[in-house]
């Protein structure tokens, strides 16, 4: 690769990059009935998104555990945004809880000028990773610390910057606090691109990364021993379940070890008055799949 980006080096990237992944953790692991149903799946959801969208068992079952881990992996792209900042120069990336708990703080002793004309030389920053994650309790607490930091520091500005904003923009952020529209010219909202052309001098510095982000993820991958595709079992075990249960149907089988997922404790599934009867079909599921 002809690395030709300027404000990271490429072993920086590459280094950073695999921290991401890594960061996946527990999503590189294989799911099996026990993880897939941690949080107790929605049995009767399930069954209307297989038939409204015309699913497969096996297409219903990868579906929902993509979904799980893309929901955790939200984090881990948090990650790769903030700490990418840690690589800059001018930028640092405080440790959780610490200098206020900002995500990241940009300096320049030669000034930094804001859209509207004011010269501050320190740049608080909130980031998130889409512009609609924040409800209005929360939209109102992170306003409330901006706000703070500007009757501490006047020499400063602060910004909620979101990696997946509606649009390239640096605007006064406009939210409300207890009811009441709220704004200031040095609490902005920013999208990341904004962000990167501020502390890079790259107008265009945001999409330099996005341009050699696949192929570094790839490379790290192949290089990468202890990154590999998780070999899921989920689908076998429901299967493996369905196969004892006395139904009128195949599908039908499958949709009651389904059910019990969900509703395994619930009048007319269960079979007992047992409350360990969800471990049971686990240890159930399991043993016949290891036993294969």
């Amino acid at each position: 690769m002809n690395w030709s980006i300027k404000f990271i080096g490429e072993e920086q990237f590459k280094t950073h990059v695999a921290k991401t992944i890594a960061e996946y953790g527990d999503n590189l692991q294989p799911y099996d009935i026990k993880k897939f149903n941690s949080n107790l799946i929605d049995p009767i959801k399930m069954i209307f998104d297989k038939n409204v969208y015309n699913e497969s068992w096996s297409e219903l079952v990868k579906s929902e555990i993509f979904r799980q881990r893309d929901k955790s992996n939200n984090n881990s792209i948090g990650y790769f945004h903030q700490r990418m900042f840690q690589y800059i120069s001018g930028c640092r990336v405080p440790d959780n809880g610490k200098e206020g708990g900002w995500d990241v703080i940009y300096e320049n002793s030669n000034g930094i000028i804001l859209p509207e004309g004011d010269i501050v030389h320190t740049i608080y920053v909130e980031m998130k990773n889409k512009h609609n994650t924040m409800n209005s309790a929360s939209a109102g607490k992170t306003y409330i610390k901006m706000q703070d930091q500007l009757l501490r520091n006047d020499d400063c500005a602060c910004y909620l910057v979101e990696a997946i904003a509606k649009k390239s923009q640096n605007i006064k952020w406009e939210t409300s606090v207890n009811g009441n529209k709220v704004s200031h010219k040095r609490i902005r909202r920013v999208s990341i691109d904004q962000f990167y052309a501020l502390v890079t001098g790259e107008a265009d510095a945001f999409y330099q990364i996005c341009m050699v982000l696949p192929d570094v993820i790839a490379e790290v991958i192949k290089d990468g021993s202890s990154v590999s595709v998780p070999k899921d079992t989920v689908l076998e075990e429901l299967s493996n379940i369905a196969k004892n249960i006395d139904a009128s149907s195949e599908e039908l089988s499958m949709a009651m070890a389904m059910y019990l997922l969900g509703f395994s404790s619930y009048s007319g599934f269960a079979k007992s008055d047992d409350e360990n009867m969800i471990n049971r079909i686990y240890e159930y599921a399991k043993r016949i799949a290891e036993s294969k």
